[in-house]
């Protein structure tokens, strides 16, 4: 079953993604060429005790930082590390937090300095992807509707989806009810209504869509080592419409 928040939970999750949004904003301007992704995790920690949040993956399941930091051809749960970012790079921040018992998660993909014009694309057709899939996301809709959306869109324009990790229900748990997976039959699934609120993350790969995981347990490569890109938001059904919280 799929939990139906009240207005006022769906409030207090309004409040956390405006200051989640805020985080990934500053980190968006402080990533650069030359930086670690273990110096970009530092600053999001600063961040996040800044806005008096907890972070949400750190001691996730033994998740061992602040933030996901995947680069190129890691497509989710990129640990930090020592790895330098370099010119033509592409960067995948994910970052959650707990505000007052309220989560609230995001993720967008970036590119390091000048990447070529096929990565570009990618970068474009993933983060509309989230926003046609968003757009799937009202009242009486089907689930798979938002699914079937960004499937049909990501593999028009030449790219893949990632079948192995999706998107979720989130509220006073960073993973609830349902899972939302980026590829699916439209019409089908639970119908969607008012009190939902889900993290729609459409993971894209220029190449096939499958991935491994890395001998650290938790990063997520693309099989066939070429690029992947990620975006997501935390979004909504409300008396009012689809409401981005993280936007």
């Amino acid at each position: 079953m799929i939990p139906l928040k009240s207005k006022e939970d769906i409030h207090m999750m309004g409040e956390s993604g405006k200051i989640l949004s805020r985080i990934i904003r500053s980190l968006r301007l402080f990533v650069s060429e030359g930086m670690t992704t273990k110096e970009i995790d530092a600053y999001a920690e600063t961040l996040i005790k800044k806005e008096s949040v907890i972070s949400a993956f750190k001691g996730y399941r033994g998740y061992p930082a602040n933030i996901c930091t995947s680069v190129n051809d890691e497509v989710v749960h990129g640990i930090p590390s020592e790895r330098v970012l370099l010119n033509g790079d592409i960067l995948s921040l994910d970052v959650g937090i707990n505000y007052k018992g309220y989560f609230s998660d995001a993720a967008l993909t970036i590119p390091i300095g000048i990447v070529s014009g096929q990565i570009k694309k990618l970068l474009e057709v993933t983060e509309k992807s989230l926003k046609i899939g968003i757009e799937k996301v009202k009242a009486n809709n089907h689930l798979y509707d938002i699914s079937y959306a960004i499937q049909e869109y990501v593999e028009k324009n030449g790219f893949s989806i990632v079948r192995e990790f999706v998107g979720h229900g989130i509220g006073k748990s960073l993973h609830e009810e349902p899972e939302i997976p980026n590829f699916g039959r439209k019409g089908t699934g639970p119908l969607l209504t008012e009190g939902m609120v889900f993290a729609v993350e459409p993971m894209v790969n220029m190449g096939a869509w499958e991935v491994e995981i890395a001998p650290n347990g938790w990063t997520a490569l693309t099989k066939d080592r070429m690029a992947s890109a990620h975006f997501e938001h935390t979004v909504a059904i409300t008396d009012r419409g689809t409401e981005i919280l993280t936007a």
